[in-house]
């Protein structure tokens, strides 16, 4: 085991970092702190209140709640009036008590502050980039230059180099002991946040196209888009939705599926969805936008089709359905745990946490 070090990681500050997550983002951060934990490590998590892992952190490291008041249309791409002025002074405090605590800092926060403060909080920092180039992060690039970005993929990292920003690749992991193999079965099924960006609505145009049953499991992030799209195909029969599934649940059903979709309307960075169907066996139809498409190309049993191509999505879901038996599934599971396992994760993260520290530590005069 590697030595012992003292990690302060930054969450976003939209939702708590908790069981059932209520998106990829935050799912990534609770395994990484638990990750971290496990090996040994001392974790503090700033994060927002209710999220797991706060009870030994100072009281300011715990940011506001998000509520939306009555009568409100919440989405995932907005804030309730007076949200921001809530929290974000909020993170400004909890960084104020960090110089002196930590050895490093892993920030995934999605606000430029921790960027703009990085230089004097008193230990070296990890940026993971999660997004598309994000214009108040990067109106805080100048004041982040001795910080280490991290990339999901190659398409962001690819995306943030048109900014100067030089980061490496280290793809997200999967904790291969949360989604075993399962036995597979004769539906399909779409998993994620219900918002338009990641299109349900298109999954379930494929599961009519083919004659099979969809089942549904996500939070619903945009509630204007859920009703107009998705809950009126509702029937409980050839398309059922699951609500928000904790993390076991969501593996059994995604274990016990003939097929995943993933079907995005945006460039996503990354797309959990995609390892998590196949660290359960389960193959994976999408399309190859953004990170998607590297995915595909590295794992077993995932077909990426262009973005927006429905007719090519139906045929690579068909295809899938009939092509994969048991034998097929247990290969899939056994390919995802080679690439994306959560462990191969924390081990480079261990490493680049250590290669910092030694470097921003001075080295000893030697005695005259």
């Amino acid at each position: 085991m590697t030595a012992s070090l003292r990690v302060c990681v930054i969450a976003p500050l939209r939702f708590p970092i908790r069981r059932p997550h209520a998106g990829g983002l935050e799912s990534m951060v609770w395994n990484e702190v638990r990750a971290l934990r496990d090996r040994g490590h001392q974790v503090s998590l700033i994060a927002v209140q209710g999220s797991d892992f706060l009870d030994d952190g100072p009281t300011a490291f715990r940011l506001p709640a998000l509520r939306w008041p009555p009568g409100a249309r919440p989405t995932d791409s907005t804030y309730p009036a007076g949200y921001l002025t809530r929290s974000v002074p909020a993170l400004d405090r909890a960084l104020d008590l960090l110089p002196g605590r930590f050895d490093v800092i892993s920030d995934h926060c999605l606000h430029g502050l921790p960027l703009r403060r990085s230089a004097e909080l008193g230990a070296p920092m990890v940026a993971t980039l999660h997004t598309p180039r994000e214009p108040a992060l990067v109106a805080e690039l100048p004041r982040a230059r001795s910080v280490r970005f991290l990339a999901v993929s190659d398409y962001t990292r690819a995306e943030w180099a048109g900014t100067g920003v030089d980061a490496t690749v280290l793809p997200n992991g999967i904790a291969d002991q949360d989604w075993p193999l399962g036995p597979g079965g004769d539906g399909l099924v779409w998993s994620g946040r219900i918002v338009p960006e990641k299109a349900p609505h298109l999954a379930i145009a494929v599961a009519r196209a083919l004659g099979m049953r969809l089942t549904l499991a996500g939070r619903i992030g945009d509630r204007a888009y859920a009703e107009r799209e998705v809950l009126p195909h509702v029937d409980g029969h050839t398309v059922r939705y699951a609500g928000l599934l904790d993390q076991p649940e969501l593996a059994t059903l995604i274990g016990g599926s003939a097929c995943s979709l993933s079907t995005p309307a945006w460039a996503e960075p990354f797309g959990l969805v995609g390892p998590e169907s196949l660290m359960c066996g389960t193959p994976v139809a999408a399309f190859g936008a953004g990170g998607i498409a590297e995915i595909a190309r590295r794992s077993t049993g995932m077909i990426a089709v262009p973005p927006g191509d429905l007719d090519a999505l139906v045929q690579a879901t068909g295809r899938l359905v009939t092509r994969t038996g048991p034998a097929d599934r247990a290969r899939i599971r056994s390919a995802a745990r080679r690439r994306w396992s959560l462990a191969t994760r924390t081990d480079a993260l261990e490493r680049i946490f250590h290669d910092l520290v030694r470097a921003d530590r001075p080295i000893p005069e030697q005695a005259a």
